[in-house]
């Protein structure tokens, strides 16, 4: 038997402690509330109402971010320009921006004393205290989770099928959608799942931007701050489990694009 050197143990423990600092306040959590509570939690309309629209609105932010940002990312994963650092450093600036700032820089330009603020109310458009304003705020904070994962699937993909595609008359664009967008879809399903799970966290930009209508994130922290652990784990466990699923979806995409390669 092939005796085990102590760097080996020290990493096993390092995975333990890791492992056991995620997992053991999620399943307290989790397992703190009674079967029959989470049962009751379900009834409640509110409760029903704020996670249907964490659901909804990071739904809609990585709609916008497929969108807008699937043509930026194989800009970036396909041609070399001047300044493209520059440009993936802005796009990568919400992750690390903290949150209640990103509320703040968004509420100052849509504000009214910005001129896209009265733009904006020129054409009914409310920001703040609104649902508009949440996809706001959630498309701000998903979008680079998008685009790089969607960069990453543009970059795995040979740039010679194009060229060939090329060679033959087709368009960029026809080259794009009949060769480029199959082969990446993939990749674009786990930017979707990345964006949307990143999204339907999102609370320290929301609640400056829009405490009303509330989210799943905005409710709990209302009830524990109004009631405490026993009215605000209920909800926390029936996200957690939102987002479990989303995870979930995330791993089996990405273990079967493994196997592919």
């Amino acid at each position: 038997m092939e005796k085990r050197e102590p760097f080996f143990w020290l990493t096993i423990s390092c995975g333990v402690i890791v492992m056991a600092f995620i997992l053991l306040p999620l399943m307290d959590m989790v397992t703190a509330p009674s079967l029959s509570m989470l049962k009751e939690t379900l009834k409640d309309r509110d409760v029903v109402r704020s996670i249907w629209l964490s659901m909804y609105t990071s739904g809609s932010a990585a709609l916008i971010s497929f969108v807008f940002g699937t043509p930026l990312a194989y800009l970036l994963a396909r041609t070399h320009f001047k300044g493209k650092r520059w440009v993936e450093s802005i796009i990568d600036l919400p992750i690390v921006i903290p949150h209640p700032v990103v509320g703040i820089a968004i509420l100052s330009v849509a504000g009214r004393n910005h001129w896209i603020g009265q733009m904006l109310g020129d054409l009914g458009i409310r920001i703040m205290g609104s649902v508009t304003g949440i996809i706001t705020v959630l498309t701000f904070v998903g979008l680079p989770f998008y685009i790089n994962t969607v960069k990453a699937g543009f970059e795995g993909i040979p740039p010679r099928l194009e060229k060939v595609s090329r060679s033959l008359g087709a368009s960029m664009s026809s080259t794009f959608f009949r060769i480029t967008f199959p082969l990446a879809w993939r990749s674009m399903v786990i930017g979707l799942i990345m964006c949307m799970a990143r999204a339907i966290s999102e609370f320290g930009a929301v609640v400056i931007v829009a405490y009303h209508p509330m989210i799943a994130p905005v409710m709990i922290y209302e009830r524990f701050e109004a009631y405490g652990l026993k009215y605000s784990q209920p909800v926390a466990v029936w996200l957690v489990l939102v987002c479990l699923c989303l995870f979930l979806a995330l791993r089996i995409l990405t273990l079967r694009r493994a196997r592919e390669i």
